[in-house]
């Protein structure tokens, strides 16, 4: 695979790769809003001669994944990429930034900068072959995944290739394993009165406050000890003016290392609330969970795993196999009997935040990465061992 890679790789174009990510970080696309920056990822991929197919995401015209495959045969993995992003902190200045090599902005790291890294080595990859010759890999752009990722449940409803990379930022370390995760509501609830007469009613804001305070005391939930990654994501309460507020709701995110089963969180969050209503006077509260989703382990000694460890010393990189911490659609494609690997330039840390960013050299070498994985994983177990 060496020539054949030399080749590839000396057609990547970081000019031209730079571009298309500063075109998609200027086309606002938060969860929902995908049309525009599909449209331009269909001309962009439809000019370099590829036929698009459009997925058509819950029956909205408007809301479509984009696929598209290279080489014969079904493609043994899939290059995925989501094209949404959290709403904008900023309607005036979600677009890029860059400084000394850096790009900021909405999208740079969670994930634009790995859909342009992808994007840049199917390219290259096509002018280095001809159509005979290519890899039978796939390139799918979902929309979605910020919300609920209807966009790959979409594409897994008729596809489910062997193998598939998802560019989530990882700092370019190989995430074999996943994270589970599980959202919790909860919501207490009190008895209204004047603000002026607290005695009258029973306060339901102060009732979450004891209940997460306790709940944070628990081993399971506690971030010194605990490997559950627990975090209050949203507090709200009834709002009515001058009054004790009668309802209170949190959610609490939480992610949970490969092998814990998020029913037995479950479980024990149940447990928790028993105990709490005898601690807690006139405690009044209910949970559910909207979303669960179990994590997994892949091990190390993979085809991609091999692949990958042959070519970072040739990057310059230190080989770091990691689990990724997050939630990502990863998790949809490993319970539809896919094997997801995580890998792709930027950091979780800036991403969702005004500060997101990614240096613009990692986005190369993930292009570099994502090509080397076409080429390997792109012929059967059989054909690879001929």
């Amino acid at each position: 695979m060496s020539g054949q890679l030399d080749r590839v790789w000396d057609l990547i174009d970081p000019a031209r790769l730079r571009r298309t990510l500063l075109d998609m970080m200027d086309i606002y696309s938060p969860s929902g809003k995908e049309e525009d920056i599909q449209l331009y990822l269909e001309d962009l991929l439809s000019r370099a001669g590829f036929v698009v197919e459009r997925q058509i995401v819950e029956g909205d015209e408007e809301r479509y994944n984009l696929r598209v495959t290279m080489g014969s045969g079904d493609p043994q993995l899939y290059l995925v990429g989501h094209v949404d992003t959290v709403p904008a902190w900023d309607l005036e200045e979600f677009g890029a930034r860059e400084e000394e090599g850096v790009i900021h902005g909405l999208g740079s790291a969670d994930m634009k900068g790995g859909c342009a890294a992808m994007l840049e080595a199917w390219l290259a990859l096509a002018e280095a072959f001809p159509a005979a010759e290519r890899p039978a890999v796939g390139l799918l752009l979902v929309v979605g995944e910020e919300e609920n990722g209807d966009g790959s449940a979409a594409f897994l409803e008729k596809i489910r290739p062997p193998w598939v990379v998802v560019g989530e930022p990882t700092g370019l370390s190989a995430c074999f394993a996943h994270y589970g995760y599980l959202e919790a509501d909860f919501v207490t609830r009190g008895l209204r009165s004047h603000s002026s007469m607290p005695e009258l009613g029973h306060n339901a804001v102060e009732s979450m406050l004891r209940l997460l305070l306790l709940l944070g005391k628990k081993p399971l939930f506690d971030r010194e000890r605990s490997e559950i990654v627990y975090s209050i994501r949203e507090l709200s309460s009834s709002r009515a003016g001058f009054v004790v507020p009668d309802r209170c709701e949190a959610w609490i995110d939480l992610h949970l290392p490969p092998g814990m089963k998020p029913v037995a969180v479950q479980e024990e969050i149940h447990r928790f609330l028993a105990e709490g209503k005898q601690l807690i006077p006139e405690l009044d509260v209910e949970v559910s969970f909207d979303f669960a989703s179990p994590g997994y382990d892949l091990g190390d000694d993979t085809r991609p795993a091999r692949i990958i460890t042959e070519i970072w010393p040739r990057l310059g990189l230190l080989p770091k196999l990691d689990a990724f911490r997050s939630h990502s659609d990863g998790n949809l494609f490993f319970a539809a009997g896919c094997r997801p690997l995580i890998l792709g330039p930027g950091y979780l840390e800036t991403a969702h935040t005004p500060d997101e960013q990614v240096v613009f050299a990692e986005v190369v070498t993930a292009a570099r990465i994502y090509a080397a994985l076409c080429l390997g994983m792109g012929v059967t177990e059989v054909e690879s061992s001929g």
